[in-house]
């Protein structure tokens, strides 16, 4: 039961004046069928997205290995994406805990799988400028 309980702990959708945040855990069905997600990122993700990925994936695997030669990169970036993840607090000694830090999409694709391994990183959240939303061609 704690399994189920922890599982949907990431799948949530907010927002306030400047961004939306969508929990890493929603794969991209999941958001497409979410009322509360907006039309405008339900239509990038279909229109965009969809042809690089299978929309089965989640937001936290698609993020973990997302590359800069890719498509789908470049309209994250386009959307001015920020990622919420928790690292170790020292890689060395990975039982002294986490912290959090937030990564631009540009930063987070930058860095290798093996790096990422190393910082013991969890992608926890994508958070969307509404500006960048907003300013997006469709």
């Amino acid at each position: 039961m704690n399994n189920i309980i922890n599982e949907d702990d990431f799948k949530y959708y907010m927002q306030d004046i400047e961004r939306y945040y969508f929990g890493a855990r929603y794969n991209y069905n999941e958001l497409l069928q979410n009322e509360l997600v907006p039309f405008k990122f339900k239509t990038v993700i279909t229109k965009y997205i969809k042809d690089d990925i299978d929309l089965s994936n989640t937001l936290e695997s698609h993020i973990y290995y997302l590359t800069r030669e890719t498509y789908d990169y470049k309209v994250l970036k386009q959307l001015r994406c920020r990622v919420r993840t928790s690292i170790y607090k020292n890689p060395d000694k990975k039982d002294k805990g986490f912290k959090e830090k937030i990564y631009k999409i540009e930063e987070i694709a930058k860095i290798s799988t093996e790096d990422k391994e190393k910082l013991g990183m969890i992608v926890r959240e994508l958070i969307i400028s509404k500006l960048g939303l907003w300013s997006f061609q469709v």
